[in-house]
């Protein structure tokens, strides 16, 4: 998503990321770790996950003696990725975390791994480590069937109930498919961390992960109905995302069987505190002026995740308008509705 949600998604799930490599170090202390960050993107939170699991890795060592392992670290995302941005960002990656470490630490080796994870991206028994934030709710495609979802561009309130439907069973083949990709490409034992914006209802149409596709509809609507675009071309745009609740996550690691689930918890990320562009949090005194800079905030947060899908709907010509509407009504909703849900799960693959 956004490069503030990322951070601060991954700072909220740092606990069970180093609870996750502490438990498969002690049980392998391996000389050669390899890491997979799935969903990589190509900005200053590329390297975030993986300096932090390289960092406890090595504080791990320190206490026990041991010497640093070789990192492999795989960086993976779709193929129109900006990979070239990653490779040029390398050396000040490692000059920072050399900084930051009191100690020298152990070799590490860097790969782009252009691919979808909704397929098989890696050889069989090759990773000990997998980590994911905020990239496992993109469906693979939007589900069959919703040709009658009107007005909506996601799952809504107004939605037919076959249209829920169609995006939860989507959701559980690509879920239970990538499961099994993994339960190859990982080794006995390796251990998953991954982060889904999500919710916390069991219900499909709930707020806390509809209510922010429905303003944006609500922008696209307007438009409509002022003629700036064709109905016809709302009501066929649907966006290829599913919101899992913390239960349904759960059940397709049951029912895929490849896993031992460590731990489950859900987390918030309040939209008011989305912050600038300096990654700083916003305390402001006058909740108008807050409300009014969230609102800006979640809608450039939003812009990053939408504007590819929209641009190859709609075109280009309309995306300036649609984003100002839509700052406007966040602006006068946050206050409703304020923040992003995150489900997070750690997993050891089965011996």
């Amino acid at each position: 998503m956004s490069l503030v949600i990322q951070q601060n998604v991954i700072s909220l799930t740092k606990p069970i990321i180093e609870e996750g490599i502490t438990s498969l170090f002690y049980n392998m202390l391996p000389t050669s770790l390899a890491i997979a960050d799935l969903g990589c993107s190509s900005g200053p939170n590329t390297f975030f996950a993986v300096s932090e699991i390289i960092k406890a890795v090595e504080k791990l060592c320190q206490e026990l003696n041991h010497k640093s392992p070789e990192y492999n670290v795989f960086f993976n995302d779709l193929p129109g990725n900006d990979f070239n941005n990653i490779f040029k960002s390398l050396d000040n990656f490692k000059g920072k975390l050399h900084d930051e470490m009191e100690s020298r630490i152990g070799p590490c080796y860097f790969f782009g791994v252009p691919g979808s994870f909704h397929g098989r991206i890696f050889p069989s028994r090759s990773l000990h480590f997998v980590h994911s934030s905020y990239s496992l709710q993109w469906l693979s495609k939007v589900p069959e069937g919703i040709n009658n979802n009107k007005g909506n561009i996601y799952i809504g309130s107004t939605s037919p109930s076959n249209v829920y439907k169609a995006y939860y069973k989507q959701f559980q083949s690509d879920f239970s498919y990538f499961l099994k990709c993994r339960a190859n490409e990982l080794v006995e034992g390796g251990h998953m961390v991954l982060t889904f914006a999500g919710r916390r209802s069991n219900d499909p149409q709930s707020k806390e992960c509809c209510f922010i596709w429905e303003l944006m509809a609500t922008a696209l609507n307007d438009m409509v109905s002022q003629g700036i675009i064709k109905e016809e071309q709302v009501d066929t745009f649907n966006i290829p995302q599913y919101n899992p609740s913390l239960s349904e996550v759960k059940l397709e690691v049951i029912n895929e069987g490849s896993f031992v689930i460590n731990r489950m918890e859900v987390s918030d990320v309040n939209w008011s505190t989305l912050g600038n562009q300096n990654n700083d949090f916003y305390f402001e005194s006058k909740i108008s002026k807050q409300l009014s800079e969230g609102g800006y905030n979640v809608a450039r947060c939003m812009r990053a995740v939408a504007e590819p899908l929209l641009v190859s709907h709609f075109g280009d010509a309309i995306i300036e308008e649609v984003f100002t509407r839509y700052k406007e009504i966040l602006a006068n909703r946050m206050s409703k509705e304020n923040s992003f849900i995150n489900v997070t799960i750690l997993l050891t693959r089965k011996a």
